[in-house]
């Protein structure tokens, strides 16, 4: 993996030091929480701008507590298209080139035909009411098959719509490996978020400790793809990755 494709997410707080001395990116995750964007927007902003300081290469993650654009209930979807457009904003704001967004997928709540088709429609409708030059990466959370959100991009068919593969998400909430998403999503996978686990729990816990085969989804991160490090503490992964030849030096 060459470095123009990773990314350090700043749920560590280190993540903009680390990548401005490793010449990485940064993927900004402030802005998970919605509250930041709106009431404790000017704390979140002046954290950010010290994060994305001199870091050219930007994604940011958008909301997604409470937010369900695949509802049946038109107004949980209005707030979930409020919620996306804020983040399209908010990545405009801060130069950053990917927006990741989850689906709003609940087992316990939806039928994935029901999820499939209310995703499609939010989709379409939101591409079209927002214009402009963007890509947005929808992200597996509680999805248990890579199909699911793969019918969903095929069938909007927009380029600015593409796919963020959360592989500690496949590992806690999937039978099926990563390295059987990645297959199956081929030319819709855009971007990944890589941690790793033992499949218990969704510790977004360091690449070198769990049942994970990271170095080989590494090796599969070729072409236009991007990577980002989701570490609650990125530690000494970058030089782990240095070190394995899974990032160049």
């Amino acid at each position: 993996m060459k470095r123009k494709q990773l990314y350090l997410s700043t749920i560590d707080s280190r993540a903009g030091d680390i990548a401005r001395a490793a010449g990485l990116g940064v993927e900004i995750a402030e802005f998970c929480t919605a509250v930041n964007a709106d009431e404790y927007f000017d704390a979140a902003n002046a954290r950010v701008l010290e994060q994305v300081r001199g870091v050219p290469r930007r994604a940011l993650h958008g909301a997604f507590n409470e937010l369900f654009p695949c509802a049946i209930d038109p107004l949980a979807r209005k707030l979930a298209a409020y919620r996306y457009a804020q983040a399209l904003e908010l990545a405009a704001r801060y130069g950053a080139g990917k927006v990741i967004l989850h689906g709003g997928f609940s087992p316990k709540l939806y039928y994935p035909c029901w999820y499939v088709e209310q995703s499609v429609i939010f989709s379409r409708e939101f591409l079209k009411t927002h214009p402009g030059k963007y890509e947005v990466c929808l992200e597996n959370v509680m999805e248990e098959e890579p199909e699911t959100l793969l019918s969903i991009v095929s069938q909007v068919d927009d380029p600015r719509l593409r796919l963020c593969l959360d592989v500690g998400h496949v590992n806690h909430y999937s039978r099926r490996p990563a390295l059987e998403w990645m297959e199956c999503w081929g030319g819709w996978l855009s971007h990944l978020h890589l941690h790793n686990n033992d499949g218990s729990a969704d510790s977004h816990g360091s690449l070198r400790h769990g049942s994970l085969p990271i170095a080989d989804i590494i090796r599969r991160i070729g072409g236009s793809m991007t990577a980002t490090l989701e570490l609650i503490e990125i530690g000494n992964d970058i030089h782990w990755l240095e070190e394995a030849g899974l990032l160049d030096k």
